[in-house]
């Protein structure tokens, strides 16, 4: 089958080949590939390869491509008609107000654990006032929502923990990129609190994370199961080990006004609010997410 780039490298009556027809063949090829989106996902493709993003792609669309940007446009449409998702394909992904970069080692973040966040930082706000505070996002991932508390809290001392070695060197990177607020953010590496020193025990104001809460079981898109990695995804044969046991430990390490704010399914919400009732939380409800789904789980001690 011949590329997307070699069939527009082919001669054009000795004309430069434009954005323009590069958008719409990339579209084509997405769209015979059984892409969901291929006008959308074409069109981010295009702005990567071109480096030209909105109203400047539109005013850029007739402009001559480059050798190079056809070819690295080429290699992006092959990656996504086999199905690997646009996010990895481009390599970084809007979070808030973070552009982070995202590959196979890490979950794809997602406007569900944007609205994660948002919880979390009223409960921060709650929590602290305006005092210096100290947050904690266990298994960060990418670091979206340890770099996005930093970024919006300019009181507090963010820790971002990750079992994987891999996971942490792209949140570090990720790290490198929103500039002062990286002051105030460490990376630990270990297993849930096990990457915490002791001497943060009963000190923490927050504990947030979107642990995996995936029961072995249950289906999963492929563009999921094929794709991110299994370990940041399922937790095991109930889905709600991971959820469970940070339940049970986050009472030891959070202040006495402190709050625990976890991601979860909505199928599992009835269920953590007892257990965190039973690990000793006075309080414990859960919010919606943008579609009204039971998603966030918040548990204080006061």
């Amino acid at each position: 089958m011949i590329g997307v780039a070699e069939r527009l490298l082919l001669p054009t009556n000795g004309q430069p080949v434009r954005w323009r027809r590069l958008l719409a063949e990339a579209e084509a090829v997405l769209a015979g590939a059984g892409v969901a989106s291929p006008g959308v996902d074409a069109r981010r493709l295009v702005e990567r390869a071109s480096g030209l993003e909105g109203v400047e792609l539109v005013m850029g669309l007739d402009r001559p491509a480059p050798q190079r940007g056809v070819a690295h446009l080429d290699a992006m449409v092959s990656r996504r008609a086999r199905g690997e998702p646009l996010q990895y394909v481009v390599g970084c992904w809007g979070f808030r107000h973070l552009d982070l970069l995202v590959d196979a080692r890490v979950l794809i973040p997602r406007p569900e654990t944007e609205q994660v966040v948002e919880v979390a930082l009223a409960e921060l706000g709650t929590a602290a006032g305006t005092a210096p505070s100290v947050a904690v996002d266990l298994g960060t991932g990418s670091g979206a929502i340890a770099l996005s508390l930093a970024v919006e809290v300019v009181t507090a001392s963010v820790w971002a923990t990750d079992v994987s070695p891999a996971a942490l060197a792209v949140a570090r990177a990720n790290l490198a990129g929103i500039g002062r607020p990286a002051a105030r953010v460490r990376l630990a590496e270990g297993d849930w609190f096990g990457a915490l020193p002791a001497d943060l025990a009963g000190r923490v104001d927050l504990v947030v994370a979107n642990p995996p809460y995936v029961a072995t079981a249950d289906p999963l898109p492929a563009e999921v199961a094929d794709w991110e990695p299994e370990e940041a995804l399922v937790a095991g044969p109930a889905g709600t080990e991971h959820l469970a046991r940070i339940v049970a430990e986050a009472p030891e390490w959070l202040s006495p006004a402190g709050s625990l704010v976890l991601e979860l399914a909505p199928h599992q919400a009835e269920a953590m609010v007892v257990a965190a009732r039973s690990a000793g939380f006075t309080a414990a409800d859960v919010r919606p997410d943008l579609a009204g789904q039971d998603r966030v789980l918040v548990a204080r001690r006061w």
